[in-house]
């Protein structure tokens, strides 16, 4: 029996030392993906990157994303959407706004046309919406870059949202290096998203830019895989900048959809105007950054380019990150698209 009392001990001197261990590589990569970006970094150095809770979205960035079903269906409160309906909510009812969303979405998932439906409003609050309690209205945009707003505010009773299909809601990054399209993903974002799509109508972007370079390194191989038993960085394989205009106050986005970070993947900073661009699978950052889009693939060599350009290295957060000796200025531009083509409005 007291043999029996010894073997038992170090067993569990075993688990408790595994579960310690355990505990401590989760902290080092949650200190990694939150040192990795610095002090929400401006060129400055002021203020600091907070993490907060939040859920993601996502129907038809799920494979994409990496997203739970159903998260990527969301809207904007207190936000009316005008346009031709193609559904009348007046005999088009559902119990929530991610219900109308879908049905606003099973008309977008072809691939030999445009989308029928392009955006969705519903009435979710039943005590102000009275009899309109539950409507769904769906509609289609003359322009779904510049969407017809009704009205906005707190007196409105309405939720909208959009919905990109394929060949749709694709914008141009543009820098002297080329130009890098941009799929947006306002159903996963629609508050970042409309922000983006206000700098788009300004048709300038005057300080925007990258600042930061840092390459896959030898981490993460050419698909952006991450190496077996390498460290994490750095360099932390992305590329960042910022995405506020002179004279064009930001508002801080809030916590939208936050799925694995992947290659060609477009996330805020904290709450922005700080971005990034990943170049890698970055699996350990789950849940970490808000994406609202992501680079189509045959671009992603421009985002290559920029990080091998000449940098110089800074101290954030005691770790060494690798930043532009001449930051690369960047422009919002509109792009005609058609299903599987993408080229550039003159």
């Amino acid at each position: 029996m007291g043999r029996k009392q010894n073997d038992a001990e170090p067993g569990r001197y075993a688990t408790l030392i595994l579960l310690l261990i355990g505990a401590v590589s989760c902290t080092l990569v949650y200190t990694l993906a939150t040192v990795a970006f610095g002090p929400g970094w401006g060129g400055s150095g002021s203020g600091s990157l907070k993490l907060t809770e939040g859920v993601g979205s996502g129907d038809n960035a799920e494979g994409e994303f990496g997203v739970e079903s159903g998260e990527c269906c969301r809207g904007i409160d207190n936000l009316e959407l005008w346009g031709p309906a193609v559904k009348w909510g007046t005999d088009f009812k559902f119990n929530s706004s991610v219900e109308c969303c879908r049905a606003c979405k099973a008309m977008c998932g072809g691939n030999d046309g445009p989308c029928l439906c392009d955006t969705w409003v519903y009435c979710g609050n039943k005590e102000a919406c009275g009899s309109k309690f539950g409507e769904c209205w769906l509609k289609k945009q003359k322009d779904s870059l510049a969407p017809d707003r009704q009205e906005a505010g707190q007196t409105v009773i309405w939720t909208s949202g959009l919905v990109y299909g394929k060949g749709e809601g694709i914008i141009g990054l543009e820098t002297e290096y080329g130009t890098m399209h941009i799929k947006l993903y306002p159903d996963c974002a629609p508050y970042s998203v409309s922000y983006i799509l206000e700098l788009l109508a300004l048709r300038h972007c005057a300080g925007c830019q990258f600042h930061r370079a840092e390459s896959r390194g030898q981490f993460w191989d050419s698909q952006g895989n991450h190496v077996p038993n390498a460290p994490f960085g750095p360099p932390f394989a992305l590329i960042q900048g910022t995405l506020e205009a002179q004279g064009t106050p930001f508002r801080k986005a809030p916590k939208e959809a936050c799925p694995t970070i992947r290659r060609g993947t477009i996330a805020w900073v904290g709450s922005g105007p700080e971005f990034f661009i990943s170049l890698a699978q970055h699996e350990e950052w789950r849940r970490e950054y808000t994406a609202f889009g992501s680079v189509l693939p045959e671009d992603m060599s421009i985002a290559e380019r920029i990080a091998q350009l000449p940098t110089k290295w800074e101290v954030w957060n005691s770790i060494n990150v690798s930043v532009l000796e001449k930051p690369v200025p960047l422009a919002l531009r509109r792009i005609k698209t058609s299903n599987s083509d993408v080229r550039s409005e003159s």
